[in-house]
C-alpha cells in the first residue's frame, strides 16, 4: 500500500470568478474612459466656439487688452479686467481661508480629544455644503453692512472685499480637512523623538509635524485657491458686474472696496443676455471659459509638482 497521496488541486473552477474579474475590469475600464472623454468634450466645446472668437479678435487684444465691454459699442473684449477681478477676489478668498485653515488643522490634529476631533471635524465640514448663493446672500446683506460700519470703511452695495471673505469662509474646510489628514500621516515616532528631545507641543506642531506633512498642506492650499477661482454665485451676487483694472497702485489696494467682475461673473452675464448666438460677443463666453480652464489647469499642475517636490517617504 502506498503512502504518496494524490496531488491536491488547488486551482479549482475558476471559469466564473475569471469571468467575473474581467466584467470588472471591463467596468472600471469604461469608467476611466467616460472620465477622460467628458474632459475632452468640455475642452473641445470651449476651444471650437472660441476659435471662431478669435478669428475676429485678436489674441493680443483679448489678453492684454483693459477693456471689457462685449454690449455696449465700441464693443471690445479685454480679458485683463476679468483676470484682475478673479486673482483679487482670489487672493482675499486665501488671505482668510489659507491661515485660518491652517490653524485649525493644527488644532484637530495636535491639540483636539478625540471625542472632540469627532464632533468638530464634520460640523467644520457643513461649511462646504452650504449652498454658494446663501453664502452670496449673506455676504450682500450682513457682511458688507458690518463693514460700513467699521469708521473709515466705505464700501459699496457690490465690492470686492465681503466677497472674499465670505469665499474664504466657504474654502476653510477644503484648507483644513486635508491639511488635518496629512497631519495625521505623520508618524508618532517623530512626535516622541521630539517630545524626548524636551520640545514642547507648540514646538512639535510648528517645527515637526507642519514640515512634515508640507506636500498636503501646500496642495490643500492650491486646491483651495482653484476652488475660489471657480466660484460663481457669491461673485455675482456679492461682486457686483463692474469690470475694472487699475491703472495704479493706489487703484490697486482700493479695489477691494468697489465692484468688481471675475471670469465666472461675465460668463454668466452673457449666457443670460439676449445676444444671438454666433457673434463675436456671444462667443466670448466661450473665450472666458477657456482661460478659466487653462488657469485652473496650471494650479492642478503646479499642485502636483508641490506634492512631488515636498512629498516625504517615512519607509
Amino acid at each position: 500500500m502506498s503512502n504518496e497521496s494524490a496531488p491536491i488541486d488547488l486551482r479549482g473552477d475558476r471559469g466564473f470568478q475569471d469571468l467575473r474579474e474581467r466584467i470588472y475590469q471591463v467596468a472600471f475600464l469604461a469608467c476611466a474612459v467616460i472620465s477622460v472623454l467628458t474632459t475632452v468634450g468640455i475642452v473641445l466645446s470651449l476651444a471650437v466656439p472660441a476659435v471662431g472668437f478669435f478669428q475676429n479678435v485678436s489674441l493680443g487684444e483679448f489678453l492684454l487688452g483693459t477693456q471689457f465691454s462685449p454690449a455696449i459699442r465700441p464693443k471690445v473684449f479685454g480679458v485683463l479686467p476679468l483676470v484682475f477681478g478673479t486673482l483679487l477676489i482670489t487672493a482675499g478668498a486665501g488671505a482668510v481661508a489659507l491661515p485660518f485653515g491652517l490653524l485649525t488643522a493644527t488644532y484637530l490634529a495636535e491639540y483636539a480629544p478625540p471625542g472632540r476631533r469627532a464632533v468638530l471635524k464634520p460640523m467644520l465640514e457643513v461649511l462646504a455644503g452650504v449652498p454658494t448663493v446663501v453664502y452670496g446672500y449673506f455676504a450682500l446683506v450682513y457682511v458688507t453692512p458690518l463693514l460700513n460700519a467699521i469708521p473709515g470703511l466705505e464700501l459699496g452695495t457690490f465690492n470686492a472685499l465681503s466677497a472674499s471673505i465670505i469665499m474664504g469662509v466657504m474654502i476653510i474646510p477644503m484648507v483644513s480637512s486635508i491639511s488635518e489628514d496629512a497631519m495625521s500621516a505623520v508618524p508618532d515616532s517623530l512626535r516622541e523623538a521630539s517630545y524626548g528631545l524636551g520640545a514642547t507641543k507648540f514646538d512639535v506642531s510648528t517645527g515637526v509635524v507642519i514640515p512634515s506633512a508640507a506636500s498636503g498642506i501646500a496642495s490643500s492650499f492650491v486646491l483651495a485657491l482653484s476652488r475660489a477661482i471657480g466660484e460663481t454665485m457669491i461673485v455675482v451676487v456679492a461682486a457686483g458686474q463692474t469690470a475694472r483694472f487699475p491703472g495704479d497702485v493706489p487703484g490697486l489696494l482700493t479695489s477691494f472696496f468697489k465692484s468688481t467682475q471675475t471670469m465666472t461673473s461675465a460668463i454668466i452675464q452673457l449666457g443670460l443676455s439676449d445676444l444671438s448666438g454666433g457673434t463675436t460677443a456671444y462667443r466670448a463666453l466661450f473665450a472666458i471659459g477657456l482661460t478659466l480652464f487653462v488657469m485652473t489647469l496650471v494650479l492642478n499642475v503646479v499642485s502636483d509638482l508641490l506634492v512631488q517636490h515636498y512629498q516625504e517617504d517615512y519607509d
